[in-house]
Order: structure tokens, then sequence, then C-alpha cells
């Protein structure tokens, strides 16, 4: 009874197509450590995340941890928040604002910093735009949805200086590659980009007009705000704190390796879908800028200033009931 209740509330609250979604989540890297302990991941297929497991694979880094990763990739960031809320993986990757909204409403996620990795405006090479002034009467595109994070951010910043872009600019929404596209092909003046699609309209001849972190800066982020992190429930933290020590070094050294190792950059460069070495170099510079070097309590006062902002602009549809950020989105655990 107990279990079909909670069923129930799973699809209420995150919609039966998305459900059936989940179902369909193969398992599709084995990464074996004999005798390790077990971890879950959820990952995005196309994600950065797979960069690093590619790497960890090939360099056994799972065996010298003494881990063993079970791996289910998804086609989407969506899968992996409802693989962690039904409990069928131990880890996923998501940003800390929906952390935060999940912990409002009384869940116990929490995580550890993955990626500073923020995107940017992104305008033809010879653009007449260069600030925020300069997108008013423009056709902008927003990769994702009107509660896209850094849209918010965007528009906070440019209310800031007179400009009602919701108002005073042409809106069109749409998923990243179509977006990308559009940019690319001239349909549209300007376009908000995640990093990794920026990386690519750069290989493709565009250049950054606004960084997103310029953005979080003025706004009152202290350095580079986390994005990204790894996400999982404090209790099974709590259970398997040793493993998850490993797990985070493991990483860890992925990371550095992906950055500052030709060997590394070889196995990951093809997963880009970068299709020439200048385009793969953008990428890989842009993924080591990602990459956090600040301690949790810079993480959580720049995520604590921009929170305010965001429940401000998106209100409760974004943020949920809490109007300042809950306590312990960012893991202390290590």
């Amino acid at each position: 009874m107990a279990e079909a209740k909670a069923f129930g509330r799973l699809v209420a609250r995150w919609g039966a197509m998305r459900l059936l979604a989940a179902f369909c989540l193969i398992p599709a890297l084995q990464v074996p450590a004999a005798a390790g302990d077990h971890i879950r991941l959820a990952i995005q297929k196309t994600g950065t995340v797979a960069w690093e497991l590619a790497v960890i694979k090939a360099k056994e880094l799972d065996k010298q941890a003494g881990l063993d990763l079970d791996i289910v990739e998804l086609a989407s960031t969506d899968m992996g928040k409802i693989a962690i809320s039904g409990r069928s993986a131990d880890v996923i990757v998501s940003d800390w604002l929906w952390v935060s909204r999940e912990r409002s409403l009384g869940a116990t996620l929490t995580l550890r910093p993955y990626s500073t990795g923020i995107g940017a405006v992104m305008v033809a090479r010879d653009s007449a735009i260069h600030a925020l002034a300069d997108l008013a009467g423009k056709r902008l595109g927003i990769a994702g949805g009107p509660l896209d994070k850094s849209w918010l951010l965007l528009q906070a910043a440019a209310l800031g200086t007179g400009v009602d872009l919701k108002r005073q600019a042409t809106i069109v929404y749409g998923a990243p590659p179509l977006i990308a596209e559009k940019a690319a092909q001239g349909e549209l003046d300007a376009v908000l980009e995640f990093w990794n699609f920026c990386a690519d309209l750069e290989g493709r001849g565009l250049r950054r007009a606004i960084d997103m972190l310029d953005i979080e800066r003025g706004l009152g982020a202290a350095g580079a705000p986390v994005v990204t992190g790894y996400v999982f429930d404090e209790a099974w933290a709590a259970k398997n704190a040793d493993a998850l020590k490993r797990f985070f070094a493991m990483t860890d050294k992925a990371k550095d390796l992906i950055a500052s190792s030709d060997e590394a950059w070889a196995i990951v460069a093809p997963l880009t879908g970068a299709k020439d070495a200048a385009t793969q170099a953008i990428y890989r510079k842009r993924y080591a800028e990602g990459i956090p070097r600040r301690g949790v309590e810079a993480e959580e006062k720049d995520a604590r200033a921009l929170y305010k902002l965001l429940s401000d602009v998106g209100g409760e549809a974004l943020v949920g009931p809490s109007k300042d950020l809950p306590p312990g989105v960012f893991w202390r655990g290590g």
C-alpha cells in the first residue's frame, strides 16, 4: 500500500509522460570493479559526466578507488531527477536551484559542486551587440524556457540598466540545439545558450557578446558560482561516506586529467561532437574553466545572493515556497 501511494505521488509530481520515459532507462555502460563499493549513477548520455566516465574506465580509476559503478545513460537531465527522486539512482548531476526547491518541499537531497560552467549571449562576429542595452529591439533566442536560470538572471541584470527584455526584445524559446542552429544560420540576432553550445558556436565563428559569469558577478556573486553539482540523498551519503569520498577523489582526478593530459583529452575529444581540432580546443578550454576550485562556504554565499534575485524574478514556480536558500543544499560531508 505504501509503495502504491508513493508511486501515485511520483506520477502526480512529474507527469505520466516523464515517468514513462524513466522506465525506458537502459543500463548502457557497466564499469566493473572487483568487490568494490556499489554506486548507481544516472547521467545524461551527451553530458560531460560521460566524458569523465570514459577517462575513468580507460584509466581504471574506478578499480583503483575500489568502486563498482553502475551507470545508466539518460536522454535528458529531467530523467535523472526522476531517477534520484524514485531512488533508482544514488547520484545524478543537476543544478543547485533544483536541489534547493526540492529541499524546500521536504526532500533531503544535497549536492557537491560539479561545474561552474555557464553560457553566454552569442552573436555573429560582426554584430553590433556588445552590451545588455544593445538587445533592445532585437530577436533574442533563449535555450530552455521562461524559467531558465540564466535567462532570469539576464533579465534581472537588464532591468538594472533600464531595459525590460521581455517587453523590449522579441523572445524566442527553444531547445538548445534548435536555438544554436538558428543563431548559426542568422535567423536570430542573439541567443542565450548553455556553455557547451556556446563552445560549438564559437567554433562556427560566432562570438560571446555577454558572458553570464559577468552577469552573475554584477548581480552580487564574488567568484564563479557553481551551476551544477553531484546530487544525492543525505541519508545515503551518511551510510556510504567512505565510498563517496573515494568517488569524488576519482572524479576530481578525471577532471584534472581531461584539463591537463593530452592523452586523456584524446579519449574525450570524439565525445564532444566537434568536427575539427580548433573547436575541440574551445570545448576543452571552456570545460577546464568550469572545474570548481572554491570551498563550500564561498559557493553557498554566492548561491544565496543569486537565490534572492531568482526568487524575486521567477517566484514560487521556480524556487518553491522558500524565500531564502534552504540550509543543506550544499553538502558539508567532505
